[in-house]
């Protein structure tokens, strides 16, 4: 109604000054003043209307804002409309002198009208749908036809109608800590278990670009292995969106498998993943694999499938970790093949219980198949193997205690294994149990068979709880609202959690075989681990966590006697 009055208002001005005008003309005086008068009125005349246009703009929009809020049910305040049209920014004649009772200049701060949870560490893909409800959600700049602001935290540049996009973010993890009491028995090597020293864990910087509903993913990332030094790629995937709350899916990429896995590492309870969820991504998914496949999603429901191919930098033999997890070849005569799949479900949905179940499936039904010779364009024959071994859940470029070692003549390998999560208010407890198999070909040769599971528990303290997540069908870390945000001065303290962790994995098989091919001593390990997670605000996070590992005696020449420590660790994070 102000913008009816204030043009109508200059509706009425441009007419007295035409009337004065034309009275002017008549008034017999000097050509010259006239002649001036008529200019001075035009100019004046002409900024107006540039006002007019301007309001107009704005009427215009504003009305439209309205009508599709009360088409959809939902009430428009006076304040929602303010700040709907006062975050856009037109160009055109506009006199300087006239005041149209704009905001403040601070009312034009970036707000983040949601619960304040950490971004992904990954490229957020969404429909066109979601990403222009994201883009309005949020204040932002218009500026020239496009918009310039912060959807769900991430800087972002797109076009008027959302169409065109460019995101980009930032997943900063830096870790440092050490080992305690954690030393080797006489006989054994002492391994990498540093007293003290650090790690850029993550450093990925994704960049996300949209044209409608086809959205392309490329997040490099500086942070590529267990040890300071190495670049790699985290993910460069196609996506489409345009099917409802669908995302189909090629190109190099973390496949959804495992509650855990389908988490970011922004969300994680402690710093690493339980051992055997570790274990199981990585037979044939895991960080930058080749993937093709989906995932859908609802309030109730989630299922996600992909076959999978090789590891971005598996066939580069330049360096042996080259790849997340080492094992490039540059004599792979034929890549591996795979394919995973969860399905998840949420029977309870309510405000303060939610009940998460699921399975997850994964299988490489083709292993690499590498030449024995150096000289693969002459080599006849190739060997496929496989192995797993696993860190004691901190990954400062520490050895493996408990380990397979290469595992020959491996057929296929395959994993399976259920998921249960409960929150009840601000307490979450989750675990998953997976069954690995490894089938072998040969005479007298045995299938492999290794198992591992994981509790873990967290209570937020203050903040926002930890959620449910419908899209990744996982939970997410709690949130900070921007009026909860740490500052002293007004006894606001951001998120506080308290975690607890409980993860066994067994790589012992066949130990009692007659046959020693057969037997395969990797070891039993056992981890418990406590720890503080603290959210300032909802795109920083400060970490501490105590560890407390036993490991059976494996074949590993740093634990043939058996081997337990203690570690402490740390990690400043950062994602936008």
């Amino acid at each position: 109604m102000r913008c009816k009055a204030v043009v109508s208002s200059f509706a009425f001005a441009s007419f007295l000054l035409s009337s004065a005008a034309s009275s002017a003309f008549a008034a017999p005086s000097d050509d010259a003043q006239i002649r001036a008068l008529r200019l001075e009125m035009a100019q004046m005349r002409k900024e107006m209307m540039g006002q007019i246009s301007t309001l107009k703009v704005r009427l215009a929009r504003s009305e439209a804002t309205a009508h599709h809020a009360g088409r959809a049910g939902t009430a428009t305040t006076a304040a929602e409309n303010s700040r709907a049209t006062r975050r856009v920014i037109t160009s055109g004649p506009v006199d300087p002198s006239v005041q149209f009772a704009e905001p403040a200049p601070g009312a034009n701060r970036i707000h983040l009208a949601n619960s304040g949870t950490p971004t992904s560490d990954r490229g957020d893909i969404m429909s066109w749908k979601s990403f222009k409800a994201a883009t309005a959600s949020d204040e932002d700049v218009h500026v020239g036809g496009m918009i310039i602001g912060f959807p769900k935290g991430r800087f972002t540049i797109a076009s008027e109608d959302a169409a065109y996009a460019l995101s980009i973010g930032l997943a900063f993890h830096e870790d440092f800590g050490g080992f305690f009491n954690a030393g080797p028995r006489r006989g054994e090597g002492r391994g990498a278990f540093n007293s003290f020293t650090s790690n850029m864990r993550r450093l990925r910087i994704p960049f996300t670009f949209r044209y409608k509903n086809f959205v392309a993913a490329v997040t490099p990332d500086f942070g590529a292995n267990h040890n300071d030094g190495y670049v790699g790629l985290y993910e460069g995937n196609l996506n489409y969106t345009g099917l409802r709350n669908t995302i189909l899916t090629v190109g190099y990429f973390q496949p959804r498998v495992t509650e855990e896995d389908s988490e970011s590492s922004n969300d994680f309870f402690t710093l690493e993943r339980p051992s055997i969820t570790d274990m199981v991504r990585n037979i044939a998914a895991g960080d930058a694999r080749f993937s093709v496949g989906a995932l859908h999603y609802e309030k109730r429901w989630w299922i996600a499938g992909y076959f999978t191919g090789q590891e971005w930098g598996h066939r580069n033999a330049s360096d042996s970790s080259s790849t997340y997890y080492g094992g490039g070849s540059g004599t792979t005569m034929d890549s591996q093949t795979g394919a995973t799949l969860r399905v998840a479900g949420r029977p309870v949905a309510t405000k303060d219980w939610d009940v998460h179940v699921g399975a997850s499936g994964i299988s490489a039904f083709r292993l690499a198949c590498n030449a024995a010779s150096s000289n693969s364009g002459s080599a006849t024959s190739c060997s496929r193997s496989t192995s797993f071994g696993q860190r004691p859940e901190f990954d400062i470029g520490e050895a493996n205690l408990a380990a397979t070692g290469a595992i020959s003549n491996a057929k296929q390998v395959w994993a399976a294994g259920p998921e249960l999560g409960v929150r009840w208010n601000r307490l979450l407890v989750k675990g998953e149990y997976y069954h690995v198999g490894v089938q072998r070909e040969g005479a007298g040769l045995k299938s492999a068979g290794f198992q591992g599971w994981y509790g873990s528990a967290a209570y937020t303290i203050f903040g926002t709880p930890r959620m449910y997540s419908e899209k990744s069908g996982a939970f997410t870390a709690p949130g900070v609202k921007d009026n909860e945000e740490f500052n002293p001065a007004l006894n606001h303290w951001g998120a506080l959690e308290v975690v607890g962790h409980y993860s066994v994995i067994d790589l012992n098989s066949n130990l009692g075989d007659a046959n020693a091919k057969n037997v395969i001593r990797g070891g039993q390990q056992t981890v418990w681990t406590g720890g503080l997670n603290w959210y300032p605000n909802r795109h920083f996070r400060l970490m501490l966590d105590f560890s407390h590992f036993i490991v059976s005696r494996s074949e590993q020449a740093t634990n043939i006697y058996g081997r337990t420590g203690n570690s402490v660790a740390a990690r400043v994070q950062a994602g936008f």
